[in-house]
């Protein structure tokens, strides 16, 4: 491991001022210590944020069952907070089904929405990749790539975002709080033509967000979401492995049985969490029918274009955000989650 210097962050200020061109910000530390391990991550100076007053989740100010969730707040009390659990059951469901129960007490908010790829080239500091190394190639496209990206690669990269929770807050429409040297800024995770925290490779796969160097998030803002919710994930077993394909959906379904409003998310299958915009679109004013629901989801995925060895994630995603939806729109579903 190479040698770096260490700081510690009184505010935000002195964080951002402390950061420089070969610094990164140090949080539960659970997937950048390994990087370092690896050789991936060789950086100057780490930052210490933890001691920032980032580590409570609270009411926003509106007083709409929205929450502030600083990015201080380790994973394991976000999936145990009472309000989470009530109102966004989805969020904690993700939270849970991350990691383990060790590894979410140390790991916070902030880091894991920007924890890095799992593709074993990345990881692999003797192989090349332009994620790691711009310029070098990408082996996954013709090399191991079955558990990869079926959306929104590119020739660069097909390497897929990791965080379980990111895909439950992409389909709650949330914000994060950004701080840098000018000031701060609000950001959604994802958005529909706007510009948003996470991005898709393109020509520059070593970006996975469209923060710039220093740029600190101190805390994700969540609205009311009012409908049940749920967070479903694949995977090849039960424990410490990431998303097949995995979906964060909430539904509205009227007494007439009509679609009022739905959030859809899937996660394994992109460089970002891939919000299922135009699946939604599909839904909203219709009959909540399964085979609906199915029509959507062939709509969404329409613009998937799968590798010779992950195809079987277009089934897979199909069916999973059929089976996820009927079962949010059954009436006994109904208050849970709201």
């Amino acid at each position: 491991m190479r040698p770096f210097a260490y700081e510690r962050a009184g505010t935000a200020e002195d964080a951002v001022a402390l950061h420089g061109d070969d610094a990164l910000y140090l949080g539960g530390g659970t997937n950048l210590v390994d990087l370092m391990r690896l050789g991936v991550a060789e950086p100057g100076r780490l930052v210490d944020v933890t001691g920032l007053p980032y580590d409570q989740v609270r009411e926003r100010p509106a007083g709409d069952g929205g929450l502030l969730i600083g990015a201080a707040v380790r994973n394991g009390d976000l999936a145990s907070h009472r309000a989470v659990r009530e109102r966004f059951p989805m969020l904690a469901q993700a939270v849970l089904a991350g990691a383990s129960g060790q590894i979410r007490n140390a790991a916070t908010v902030g880091g894991n929405l920007l924890q890095r790829t799992r593709c074993s080239y990345f990881q692999d500091i003797a192989k090349p990749c332009n994620k790691r190394r711009p310029g070098t190639g990408c082996p996954a496209r013709e090399g191991e790539h079955h558990n990869l990206a079926i959306l929104g690669h590119s020739p660069e990269c097909v390497a897929t975002h990791p965080s379980d929770m990111a895909v439950a807050l992409a389909a709650l429409d949330a914000r994060v709080r950004v701080k840098d040297r000018v000031g701060e800024r609000e950001l959604p995770l994802v958005d529909e033509g706007a510009r948003s925290l996470y991005r898709l490779p393109g020509s520059e796969p070593q970006r996975d967000t469209t923060l710039d160097p220093g740029d600190l998030i101190t805390e994700v803002e969540v609205p009311p979401l009012g409908m049940p919710s749920r967070y479903r994930k694949v995977r090849e077993r039960a424990s410490f492995a990431f998303a097949l394909v995995s979906i964060a959906a909430a539904v509205d379904v009227a007494a007439d049985g009509s679609v009022r409003d739905c959030r859809i998310a899937l996660g394994g299958v992109a460089h970002k969490p891939w919000r299922a915009w135009r699946a939604e679109e599909r839904l909203r004013g219709g009959p909540a029918t399964e085979e609906r629901f199915l029509r959507a989801a062939e709509a969404e995925l329409e613009a998937a274009e799968p590798l010779r060895d992950n195809g079987y994630k277009v089934l897979l995603a199909r069916n999973l955000i059929a089976r996820t939806l009927a079962e949010l729109a059954e009436p006994q579903g109904e208050g849970e989650g709201a």
